[in-house]
Formats: C-alpha cells, sequence, structure tokens
C-alpha cells in the first residue's frame, strides 16, 4: 500500500517499545497509523490502542523474513528488568529527530559517507554484540568493570535496547574465549615462519611490588615485514630470584615451541647474570639434542644503557642542578623579580626567546631542556647574585663550567635516544653508528683536564665497555648487512675508537659474521640434502657421543667451497655499496635480492631483527622502570596475561586492516615509574 504522501509525525512523546524500531507512524486525515517497514501493511497506530497487536504481527512478518524474533519475545521483560535497575537514572527525554532506529551496522573504514546501506536482511545479535564488547574492552585496554557501570549501561540501553548487558565475570570469559582463539593463530603462525625469532625479555613492577616478566617475540617475517608479537606477560612469585629467569623463559618458550627457533635474546638491564643465558642454551641442547640452536646471540638493550649513563651524570650534577631549580623557582616566585632578571638580562645583552623553565624530575629530557635555558642565561644569574642579596642559589664559575659540560653530553644522549625511539622500523642496522658515536665521545670525555668530569666520564665509560664487550658483534654484524654501509663503516669507527689494535679488532668482526654465514650455508646444504630438521634456520648440534662424523658436514661445506664460485657473502661485500639515501628501506632491498644472495638473506633476515633496544614509545626519556597500572595490576594473573597478549595481536590486526604497510608495537598499559 502507497503511503508516499503521508507525512511522517514528529511525536511529542517518546515511543519506548522495542516494536517502533521496525514501524513508522503517519498521520492521515481519518488517524493514526502504523506502517511495518518490512511489507508496509498499515496498522492501527493510536495511543490508545498500545502495540500488542503490532508486536503479533511483527511477530508473523519478522518468521517469514527469516529474521530472529528471540530478542524481540524476550525485550518486554528485559526492559521491564532494565527499568527497575535504572529507576534513579535520569537521561535525556527530547523528541528524537528519527524515530526509525537502525539496526548495529558492522564497521567498514573505507565505506564512503554517501554510500545507501542497505538494512533489508540486517538483524540485531546478542552474541556478536557481546563479542564485539569484549573485543572492544580488550583493544582500548577499559576495565572489565565498565559493563557493571551505570552510565554504560544508560548509553547501551538508549543505543540498542534490545542488548543485555552481561555482568562482569561473563565478559571475563568472553576475553578469554577471544585470547584462546587468537593464541592459536599466533602459534599456528610462528610454527610456519622460516626464519628464527628474537625474544626481548622486559622486567615489569606494580606500585604494588609486584614482578613481571613480559616476553616479546620479534621477527621479519615471509614478505620481509618486521614484526613483534607479545609472547607471556608472567607474574613472578613473590619468592623469585633472578637465577629462576631461566626456568621461566624456557617453560614459556616450550609453551610457543620456538626454543629450537630462538637466534637472539634481549634483556633490558645490563645486569642481568651471564649464566641466564647459558642455562637457556644448556637446557635448549637438553630437550632437544638433535634441534637447531646454533649461537645464540646474548644482546643488551641500548637505550636502556644509556638511560643509566645518563642517570651517572644527573647523580654527579646533583648538586649543581639543585642549585639552578632553586634560582629558576626565586626568578619566577614573583612578577616583580621576573621583571628584575629580564631587565638584567636586556642589560648582558641576553637575546634568548626561551622562557626558564623547571623540569620534571622523572623525565630526564626535561631536566636536559631546562640546564640548555638556564645556560643561556648563565651571565643574567651572576648578574643578579651582584643585585640581589636574597638570591642565595648562586652558583660559581666552576658550577656553571660542569653544568655547560655534562649539558652537552645531555645533549648526545637526548638526540640517540630520540633516533632510537622515533624509527618506526628499528631494525638490527640503525644501532651501530650510534653507539660507536657515544663510545669516541666518552674517550674523549676521559680527557679532559677537570677531575670530576673526567672521573665522571671514566665512570659511565667502564659501565658502557660492559655492554660494547656484550653487544658490539651483533652491532657491527647488523651494520655489515646494511648494502649501504658492509664493512666499510667498521672500519671507519674502529680505526677511532681502537687505533693501533684496530685491525686486529675488525678480523674479529669478520671472522664472527664468516662464521655465522658458514653455518647458515651448512643448513642450506642440508635443507638440499633433506636432512635439516623443518623450521631450523641453522644445523642440528647433536649432542650423540656416538656420532663420530658430526664435524663431517662442517668439513665438507669448507671444502667444497673452494671448489665453487664465491660465496653469497664474499659477493655482497665484494659489490659496490650502495649509494646512502634517506628514502632507503633495508628490508625492502634484501626482499628484492633474495634471489641473488639465497644464504645471505636468510642470516640477514635474523640478525637485522634482532632488537638491539626496547624502549617504551609513550617515555623513551622515563627515569623509572615499566610500571603497570592499578587496573591491570588488580587482576588475577591469567586474566591479566590474556588481556594484555589479546590487546596486542588485536591492535596488529585492527592496524593492518587500516593500514597494511604499518609497523606497530603496542605494549601493556604503562604509567610513570618515579
Amino acid at each position: 500500500m502507497e503511503v508516499s504522501n503521508d507525512i511522517v509525525t514528529k511525536k511529542s512523546k517518546r515511543l519506548t517499545s522495542v516494536v517502533w524500531n521496525h514501524f513508522e507512524r503517519v498521520r492521515k486525515a481519518d488517524g493514526c497509523y502504523a506502517v511495518c517497514v518490512h511489507c508496509n501493511k498499515k496498522l492501527s497506530g493510536s495511543s490508545n490502542s498500545g502495540t500488542t497487536h503490532l508486536r503479533n504481527h511483527l511477530m508473523r512478518c519478522l518468521k517469514r523474513s527469516n529474521f530472529d524474533v528471540s530478542q524481540l519475545v524476550s525485550a518486554k521483560r528485559r526492559k521491564k528488568d532494565s527499568n527497575e535497575t535504572l529507576t534513579n537514572i535520569s537521561y535525556d527525554e527530547a523528541p528524537r529527530k528519527d524515530e526509525y532506529i537502525k539496526p548495529i551496522m558492522k564497521y567498514e573504514p573505507d565505506q564512503r559517507k554517501d554510500e545507501v546501506i542497505s538494512l533489508a536482511n540486517s538483524r540485531f545479535d546478542q552474541e556478536r554484540s557481546q563479542l564485539d564488547l569484549a573485543r572492544m574492552i580488550i583493544l582500548h585496554g577499559y576495565p572489565l568493570a565498565m559493563v557493571e557501570h551505570v552510565g554504560f549501561k544508560v548509553f547501551v540501553k538508549n543505543l540498542q535496547p534490545m542488548f543485555e548487558v552481561v555482568p562482569n565475570a561473563v565478559i571475563e570469559i568472553t576475553c578469554m574465549e577471544i585470547y584462546g582463539k587468537e593464541k592459536r593463530r599466533v602459534y599456528d603462525l610462528l610454527s610456519k615462519l622460516h626464519g628464527r625469532i628474537n625474544l626481548a625479555v622486559e622486567m615489569w613492577s606494580s606500585t604494588e611490588n609486584a614482578e613481571y616478566l613480559c616476553l616479546i617475540a620479534h621477527y621479519i617475517d615471509e614478505d620481509w615485514r618486521l614484526q613483534k608479537k607479545i609472547l607471556n606477560f608472567v607474574t613472578l612469585d613473590s619468592s623469585h630470584t633472578e637465577d629462576m629467569l631461566s626456568e621461566v623463559i624456557m617453560r614459556c618458550l616450550i609453551e610457543w615451541d620456538i626454543d629450537c627457533k630462538l637466534f637472539a635474546l634481549t634483556f633490558d638491564d645490563c645486569s642481568i647474570d651471564d649464566d641466564i643465558v647459558h642455562k637457556i642454551k644448556e637446557r635448549i641442547s637438553q630437550n632437544r639434542p638433535h634441534s637447531s640452536n646454533g649461537q645464540l646471540f646474548d644482546v643488551c638493550s641500548a637505550a636502556h644503557v644509556l638511560k643509566s649513563i645518563v642517570q651517572d651524570a644527573l647523580e654527579a650534577l646533583h648538586d649543581v642542578t639543585e642549585k639552578i631549580r632553586g634560582s629558576i623557582r626565586y626568578v619566577k616566585s614573583s612578577q616583580l623579580t621576573q621583571g628584575k632578571f629580564n631587565e638584567i638580562a636586556q642589560q648582558v645583552d641576553i637575546n634568548s626567546q626561551k622562557g626558564l623553565v623547571l623540569d620534571c624530575p622523572t623525565r630526564w629530557n626535561s631536566t636536559y631542556f631546562m640546564l640548555e635555558t638556564a645556560l643561556e642565561y648563565r651571565n643574567a644569574f651572576s648578574a643578579l647574585q651582584d643585585l640581589d642579596s636574597e638570591y642565595s642559589s648562586a652558583l660559581t664559575e666552576t658550577e656553571w663550567d660542569w653544568a655547560s659540560s655534562i649539558t652537552g653530553y645531555l645533549q648526545l644522549f637526548v638526540e640517540i635516544t630520540n633516533v632510537f625511539s622515533g624509527n618506526k622500523c628499528p631494525t638490527a642496522n640503525v644501532y651501530f653508528p650510534e653507539i660507536c658515536d657515544v663510545h669516541i665521545q666518552l674517550i674523549n670525555w676521559c680527557k679532559s683536564p677537570d677531575e670530576f668530569l673526567s672521573s665522571l666520564a671514566l665512570k659511565m665509560k667502564s659501565k658502557f665497555e660492559k655492554y660494547w664487550s656484550k653487544c658490539s658483534l651483533a652491532l657491527a654484524m647488523a651494520a655489515i648487512l646494511d648494502p649501504r654501509f658492509k664493512m666499510k663503516l667498521v672500519e671507519y669507527y674502529y680505526f677511532q675508537i681502537y687505533g693501533s689494535t684496530a685491525l686486529e679488532r675488525i678480523k674479529e668482526v669478520s671472522d664472527g659474521i664468516k662464521e655465522l654465514f658458514n653455518a647458515y650455508a651448512i643448513c642450506s646444504t642440508m635443507v638440499d640434502q633433506g636432512s635439516a630438521l623443518p623450521g631450523s634456520s641453522l644445523p642440528s648440534a647433536s649432542n650423540d657421543s656416538r656420532d663420530k662424523l658430526k664435524g663431517f658436514d662442517k668439513f665438507l661445506h669448507e671444502t667444497s667451497q673452494s671448489q665453487n664460485a664465491a660465496s653469497d657473502l664474499d659477493k655482497y661485500l665484494e659489490e659496490p655499496i650502495f649509494p646512502r639515501n634517506c628514502e632507503f628501506n633495508i628490508l625492502n632491498w634484501w626482499k628484492v635480492h633474495t634471489p641473488r644472495y639465497p644464504i645471505l638473506s636468510m642470516m640477514a633476515r635474523d640478525v637485522l631483527g634482532t632488537p638491539m633496544s626496547t624502549v617504551v614509545p609513550e617515555s623513551p626519556f622515563s627515569t623509572g622502570g615499566r610500571l603497570l597500572d592499578s587496573c591491570q595490576s588488580s587482576l588475577n594473573p591469567d586474566t591479566r596475561q590474556a588481556l594484555i597478549c589479546a590487546r596486542d595481536w588485536l591492535r596488529i590486526e585492527s592496524t593492518d586492516e587500516l593500514n597494511p604497510s604499518s609497523n606497530h608495537y603496542s605494549l601493556p598499559l604503562y604509567i610513570e615509574a618515579n
């Protein structure tokens, strides 16, 4: 029946019944009618007629259209329950511009605004909506208890009255189900990975002094994209000791079945005992004597060692920094003092546009900016000391010199930390030149004639050299696999660092990368012969004492290599260096050149995927450790791990849908530690 000429009424009273989702109320000269949006049948729409006849028609109409009417049947009961719960809640009762409530549609990011959406076959799905709610809670880190919040219930009631809000415990179960499903998907992905996996080990804590271990897998996938996935977020027992870390890590590796694929371990703390890596290597050999573990690299976070060195510098300058803070507070204590200081600054020809600011002690870069600005007003502060007897935080000339030198140190560390934290694709090759620059500067700082500065530099250099002795080989090999540098960058920096002994050090690096390449070449030969294990990038290392030919594979490779053409590594190193430019993408380069260097590209995939630094993107300059927020720390251990891991996996999936070429790194909820 045609109703196109009728006018849809704008009712002064809100139509609260669920059935009005499926009817339009129209007014004609002879009365008010309700028109079914599914079949256009006209029924009485008078307020005196009620809605029972409309509900009865809708039941028959929707069944014919294969709609799920179970929600409609229970809507009246739920309405009564929700009214009892929300009796005292006031919300907007103003007339709506459009009384027809459209069913919820799936979000499509590419959908155009002017695109016509067909609702003919859409229907409300309680189960799907509950699943979407759980995914939303996981994805955005919302508290599980939000489903109990009155404001959320009112919002959902107005948005979709047919949705039945489930209690906290039910949504937690749904979240765990999502975690289980996503975990199986990630497990399958890692099991099919041809390359090896690098594991970052991060320590977290909470305000309740609980400790957690976060394990993050880093790898380069088949499309040569750098990937990162949180595998475990383990709550450590209060009786936990450092020597138990190896057992916890091994259990997680075995759980994911990646112990035989491990290439490197990166710890965020250089003080971690070296025995941990040794125990892990032993356990891998015991559990899988015929599997490939090869050389397990032990790497320390570059960002962590820089922060540790910065803390040494700030600690040494503590008294001077306090005087500068006091000076700034005094100048800003009143408008009169500020005005007097500004006049003095003009008189001593200071034209700085920067204003004096106090630092945030938990952000060491803010301390650097405070010192940098204060140094520009150095002469003004010195003059203020002579003109204002109440100014009691004045610095001596020697203290100003110390502040100037250490601010120069901090500037270098701020710049390098910005490079580390700002890189969206932090492949291992980017770290070598930055770390070498630090090494060279530390050598120069140790030559300072000032005893205070030279002793500080020696302390910083001692801490740095511990890191350098452990990580320099891995850093150098990653730089060599950058076609813009190859061995030349190592030679350039090593002559500056080691001087007369540089050639010996360069040979150590050259021998190291050749040894690693030979291991990959042996593995490639075994794969060709069908004798390598699936998922192995390096040859098996059997501990069977009866195997008298365990060195034969290596002998065969070495003797055969001399008779064949140059190896991948030799060809790569002999060919011209690729021109440097800012648009260079090392992963794209290796993807394109994989056919030319089939064996070397296998090694490059694993080396370049090694996380040389672990830093919180939200706060790279924090002076504290990683601290879990109170919402997450209050959960039980299994739920906490599920929400943190699933959040990481779902965020990666969501980012891929919106931007397939992006690289993304999500972390557990983080708050700054003091």
